[in-house]
């Protein structure tokens, strides 16, 4: 171990970093400073989670990685700058972080493995869901391939492919959660439109209810939910190379109360990189500003038509 920082202080300075990066470590986390990945909770998560993870070792100079699989975080961390490490050290650095990397890979691999087999057998098990569900009526939209588990709707996530990868419960009230471990990554929610054979319509958007919405407007459209605006790009481009010929229409959000408007920023973006067509929901005067996708848009609609 460096001479001139103690195991404890190099331990309190990680879980500094650590808290500053937003994963600061819950109270009983204990690290294990022998080079090998580890998880821990972060302090907020619910008891007995373990999101984030870490490697960290003492001996040379003191260095480590952190991330989080849920938040979608990889950083390394080194006590010393990079201005202050020499050559022999720079190598040695490099040679670990590349096996945490590795470690990390094969973990997160894993990991996606076992959640992506969760996910199939409730999806197997789980009903077709109750056109009077709570979160149907209120959004106006049929079920159309959302199946249910008690009261939750349960949407299948699924890669380019078709593989079913994890799963999304919405509950009555609209609260929604992913099935923990589950790759989202260029992943999406085959809203409609999955029998088979290359679509001549694609549409992609953000939520599932701003699909269902979409499907119901373009029945013959293959309509994805990429669930957030952060899987847009990747979604629309793994799309454009799986159907290089459809009809790509890029449905963002319109969040325009949001500073950066990430909603259509991110729908923008999409559009660019797949070489796509771009839709943005068109607000009629005196339409609320508060409404930001077509879901909300056509709710709207059907409340104020005479």
């Amino acid at each position: 171990m460096n001479s001139n920082h103690s195991a404890g202080d190099i331990i309190d300075r990680f879980r500094q970093v650590l808290a500053e990066a937003g994963l600061p470590a819950a109270p009983e986390t204990n690290f294990i400073c022998d080079g090998l990945l580890h998880r821990f909770r972060v302090e907020g998560d619910k008891k007995g989670s373990r999101n984030g993870w870490y490697v960290l070792h003492l001996d040379g100079v003191p260095a480590g990685a952190f991330g989080s699989w849920r938040a979608g975080i990889a950083e390394n961390w080194c006590i010393k700058g990079q201005e202050q490490l020499t050559e022999d050290e720079r190598r040695q650095l490099r040679e670990r972080m590349e096996r945490a990397k590795a470690a990390r890979q094969s973990q997160l691999k894993q990991r996606h493995a076992t959640a992506a087999q969760r996910a199939r057998n409730m999806w197997q098990k789980a009903k077709p869901a109750a056109p009077d569900h709570p979160y149907l009526v209120k959004k106006q939209v049929s079920p159309h391939r959302a199946r249910q588990i008690g009261p939750a709707l349960v949407l299948d996530i699924r890669d380019i492919q078709g593989q079913i990868s994890s799963l999304q419960f919405i509950q009555p009230d609209g609260a929604k959660k992913l099935l923990s471990g589950g790759a989202k990554q260029e992943r999406f929610i085959p809203v409609t439109g999955v029998d088979g054979g290359d679509p001549e319509t694609v549409l992609i958007c953000e939520g599932w209810a701003t699909g269902a919405t979409l499907a119901a407007s373009m029945p013959g459209a293959l309509v994805l939910a990429a669930i957030d605006a952060g899987n847009l790009p990747a979604v629309a481009v793994a799309t454009r190379q799986r159907w290089p010929g459809c009809d790509l229409i890029i449905c963002g959000d319109d969040d325009r109360k949001t500073e950066g408007n990430p909603g259509a920023t991110a729908a923008k973006r999409a559009a660019e990189l797949s070489a796509a067509r771009l839709a943005l929901p068109e607000w009629p005067e005196g339409s609320p500003e508060s409404l930001s996708d077509f879901n909300d848009l056509a709710n709207w609609l059907n409340e104020v038509k005479p």
